[in-house]
């Protein structure tokens, strides 16, 4: 079962991730709602599409940025669609 975990919190667990490019992506609903908080920050990949940000935080520990989304990815990224991924010091263990 793969975590992506905190400041020793579980941020998402699953043993259904999709990993692309080294990452792995948590279906929407193993990850918990309690640590995240909306960010404006988006980026774009050539091949996904647009990735929208949230923040991770944990007791007043944020960390900016930390888990993206692909909401309408391109073709070539169905897999990712409605899952979460994590980076920024977030420890992925599967």
């Amino acid at each position: 079962m793969a975590k992506a975990i905190w400041k020793d919190a579980v941020i998402a667990e699953s043993d259904d991730t999709v990993v692309v490019e080294g990452n792995h992506y948590f279906p929407r609903d193993a990850v918990n709602d309690d640590y995240l908080r909306p960010s404006s920050q988006e980026t774009v990949c050539v091949w996904k599409g647009t990735a929208n940000y949230f923040d991770v935080v944990v007791d007043d520990a944020v960390n900016e940025g930390a888990a993206w989304y692909y909401a309408d990815p391109k073709q070539a990224a169905e897999s990712v669609k409605g899952r979460v991924a994590f980076w920024r010091g977030v420890s992925v263990q599967p």
